[in-house]
């Protein structure tokens, strides 16, 4: 329970039963001060007749608050009749301003702002009449002693009644406050409702994300790896069933094997999402420069390596992308161009790492690209995804009958120390 709801509580008591213990103290002292005040038979059975018109009145409106909440016409005319009675009862007793003062108590909950004042200055009188002897006064002293005391009196009121309308604005904005703390806990509440959901799709999406990516990886990899060196042993096999020396035909079986078993390794490497076996004992252009070699001397391509620049030991994966554009491009030399010669260019440029790969092969127009298609490779979209993979780009220039230049251009990222 808050404490603006204990205390309408303790008033709805108040109001319930107040009025019925306030009026029998004024009975109880009025009854035995009457010879004091010097009051007749007729002015004692016309107390009693108000006394039992006062409670009449009390049951009356006890019955009927219940069906009402807050100031209302109803509460309007209780509080004229209850001010009646009370005054009637201070006309004939001036201890009965015990009853009467319940005027005082009663004005916010039953009287329209517009009333409370009048409320207050109508229970001055009885208090003042109360206060100064008795109603009405026997002279002209007595008169003044009523005004004084009912200007002290209405003063009294209205300043009480001010600081009641302070507390009643600064409980109404307490009750704002709550409000809207409410209203802000329940948007923070949504807010974190909402933010839980986001989350929960978010990890979804990256969840799939990863699932994608890991599967484009492998792709790439199996193409990088397997399809370029199942390439390599037909290519071996073909010449080997084809020459008439025996000797030259077993040593282009020993390259397909050779070739089978590099592949196996790579395959094993790509599953576990570990370094190309080229750069397991090698640098990067040690590596670079070995795979050029032996791309080379199969493919029966004149192929040379070239480092500018002072070399750097390169971040894993963007040594890795590298050497596996520089596979994918000899790659494709060998099975599109018809090139006769090849230049692999390594050059480390402040703070970025240039590769090129040119050729002298046919050439092609690179608008005119063909998407690809499920028997074909991944080519160049596989390498311009890659160098974009490690925030780099890929770039083509080519035409028909001139050859082809490529280049990645990556961050120079170093190695994890």
């Amino acid at each position: 329970m808050t404490e603006t709801t204990a205390l309408d509580d303790r008033w709805e008591v108040f109001d319930r039963w107040g009025p019925y213990g306030l009026l029998a103290m004024s009975t109880l002292l009025a009854w035995g001060t009457a010879d004091v005040f010097g009051m007749s038979a007729g002015e004692r059975g016309a107390c009693g007749v108000l006394i039992g018109a006062a409670v009449v009145l009390e049951l009356r409106w006890g019955r009927r608050a219940r069906t009402l909440s807050g100031p209302s016409a109803a509460g309007g005319r209780h509080y004229a009749a209850r001010w009646t009675l009370g005054f009637a009862l201070t006309w004939l007793n001036p201890l009965f301003a015990f009853y009467a003062v319940i005027g005082y108590f009663s004005t916010e909950r039953l009287l329209p702002r517009r009333l409370r004042r009048a409320g207050l200055f109508a229970t001055a009188v009885s208090m003042a009449g109360s206060q100064s002897g008795g109603l009405p006064p026997d002279n002209g002293l007595g008169w003044a002693l009523f005004g004084a005391l009912f200007a002290a009196n209405s003063l009294l009121a209205l300043l009480f009644s001010h600081f009641a309308d302070l507390e009643e604005a600064r409980g109404r904005a307490r009750l704002e406050t709550i409000a809207e703390l409410e209203r802000t806990n329940r948007a923070l509440q949504q807010a974190v409702d909402e933010n839980a959901a986001l989350h929960s799709q978010l990890l979804v999406q990256a969840r799939e994300a990863g699932v994608a990516d890991e599967r484009r990886r492998l792709a790439a990899e199996i193409h990088d790896t397997l399809a370029q060196g199942l390439i390599g042993i037909i290519a071996q096999l073909q010449v080997a069933a084809t020459v008439p020396d025996p000797a030259l035909g077993r040593a282009h079986r020993d390259r397909a094997l050779a070739l089978a078993r590099d592949s196996l390794g790579e395959a094993r490497r790509s599953v576990h999402n570990l370094s190309p076996a080229a750069l397991a004992d090698d640098k990067l252009p040690d590596a670079l420069r070995k795979t050029v070699t032996e791309w080379g001397e199969r493919a029966d391509v004149r192929a040379g390596f070239t480092v500018t620049g002072a070399a750097e030991p390169l971040h894993d994966e963007v040594a890795a992308t590298l050497l596996r554009i520089v596979q994918e491009a000899l790659s494709n030399a060998a099975r599109h161009a018809g090139a006769t010669r090849v230049g692999v260019t390594l050059s480390y440029m402040g703070d970025e790492v240039v590769l090129d790969i040119r050729d002298d092969g046919r050439g092609f127009d690179p608008l005119a690209v063909p998407a690809r298609t499920g028997s074909g490779g991944f080519g160049l979209d596989g390498m311009r995804a890659r160098a974009e993979r490690v925030a780099g780009a890929f770039t083509v220039e080519s035409e028909e009958g001139g050859g082809t230049a490529v280049s990645a251009r990556v961050p120079l990222v170093r190695h994890d120390r």
